[in-house]
């Protein structure tokens, strides 16, 4: 080989460290600025007060966490039975109508926005609007300013006070300051009527593991509750809630547990327009159905689904961008479920149709029993007559819409939702055999009465 040959070769070589050089060079930097930001994250640029509800204030600590929150206005879309675009559900769902007769949410029912539009939607509904008078207790969730209008009026007095006594003063929805600790963005809780359930039950939420508290902290929201007594006071019927798995004392909130909670007490929420029956009006239970699920046993929380781990360049967060996770299925479950989105997607839409069916089904069959109660009443029966017909109204109400109001069409506790509307439609058509025979039974009496 040539002189000129071997120069040729070890330039080539020099060359190729160097540019080896270059680019081990390179990844380390890159990997010690990575550290670095992950290090320097979150910076305290400004003090944040125990009580600041302001998102923007809090974003000057955690802009990545702020920026992910701020995106919650954006609208998504439509998913096949949910979403984050508004729309009338009372007019792709009638029967609601009837169903919910003489009660606040026959006139008025949306689809939800995101978080950011708690407040500003509940606001702008027709179900706050005079001359409907509601209490402030409506305030606990769709309004940072709650912790800070306890703190000054009192838990009682807050819960009673009208709240469009209290509207002017409301101007924030989901708020930082609702699930964390401004000092080291811990977890807690600042909703009495959760920590006040979660006693009952003898659990001491101070004690919760991390994993418990990402689900807690949406539970101070996403549950059935009412209000109790004259001063309305925002409660969750969960006394019957607890028991013990695997040696462990865990919350499992089932349909059974609040119809015997409400039995037990008498509440009615209000007399149904049609039928005069005494009916309970549930709420958004989605912590309620995922407390007895599979996910719930496995230690999956609410915020391993709606707010994933991100990435957002060295620094791992939550993503506060809550949202379905049918529009984020390759963080929100292949994290855990080795399948193409594809067919995670149609799993999840199985469930969901095969729920929406059995949801129809219910709707036509109480809407059933409430032509065969309203025959019966207009033939001359009593209230005393038909009360048995208006409990099993009442329970095949209550069913239906522990499963409609739950957001996610069955999906956070599939087999469960299956059961729970089985026996809506079992109660709905008891009701109705009762009030057709009570029919009858008045119809052979008065052509008996009238025969000669």
């Amino acid at each position: 080989m040539s002189k000129t040959a071997r120069r040729a070769i070890l330039l080539f070589a020099l060359f190729g460290l160097i540019l080896v050089g270059v680019g081990v060079g390179a990844l380390l930097t890159s990997v010690t600025t990575r550290q670095v930001e992950a290090r320097q994250y979150p910076l305290k640029v400004v003090e944040i007060g125990a009580n600041e509800i302001n998102p923007e204030v809090w974003g000057k600590n955690f802009p990545l966490h702020y920026d992910r929150f701020m995106m919650t206005q954006q609208n998504y879309g439509q998913t096949p039975y949910g979403g984050s675009d508004v729309y009338s559900k009372l007019e792709r769902y009638p029967a609601m109508v009837r169903i919910w007769a003489g009660y606040a949410f026959s006139i008025d029912h949306n689809e939800e926005r995101g978080h950011f539009y708690a407040q500003i939607d509940q606001e702008n509904t027709q179900r706050v609007k005079p001359p409907r008078n509601q209490p402030g207790a409506c305030i606990n969730c769709h309004a940072a300013e709650a912790v800070t209008l306890i703190a000054d009026m009192g838990w009682e007095e807050f819960n009673k006070t009208p709240y469009n006594d209290l509207v002017d003063q409301l101007h924030t929805g989901s708020s930082c300051a609702d699930c964390h600790d401004p000092e080291d963005m811990s977890l807690r809780l600042t909703r009495p009527a959760l920590i006040n359930a979660l006693a009952a039950n003898g659990i001491d939420w101070t004690q919760a593991s991390r994993q418990e508290m990402r689900s807690y902290v949406c539970a101070q929201c996403h549950v059935e509750y009412y209000f109790a007594g004259d001063n309305k006071i925002l409660t969750f019927p969960w006394t019957e809630g607890t028991s013990v798995v695997d040696g462990t004392n865990r919350l499992q909130i089932r349909m059974e547990n609040i119809e015997s909670y409400y039995a037990t007490t008498g509440f009615t929420d209000w007399r149904h327009a049609e039928t005069n029956a005494p009916m309970i009006k549930i709420q958004h239970p989605e912590y309620e159905l995922y407390s007895s699920s599979l996910h719930a046993r496995a230690g999956v929380a609410c915020a391993d689904c709606h707010m994933p781990y991100i990435r957002e360049g060295g620094i791992k967060i939550s993503d506060h961008w809550v949202r379905s996770p049918l529009v984020n299925i390759n963080a929100a479950c292949q994290t855990c479920h080795n399948f193409p989105e594809e067919h995670l997607q149609q799993r999840i839409l199985i469930i969901q149709d095969n729920t929406a069916q059995l949801l129809r089904d219910a709707e036509h069959a109480i809407l059933d029993a409430i032509d065969a109660i309203v025959a019966a009443k207009n033939a001359g029966a009593t209230d005393e007559q038909l009360a048995e017909a208006y409990q099993l109204h009442r329970l095949a109400s209550m069913r239906w819409d522990f499963v409609s109001s739950e957001n996610s069409t069955g999906f956070h506790n599939p087999q469960e939702a299956a059961r729970i509307l089985a026996g809506s439609i079992n109660a709905a058509r008891q009701a109705q055999l009762l009030a057709i025979q009570l029919l009858n039974d008045i119809g052979t009496t008065q052509t008996a009465s009238n025969t000669p």
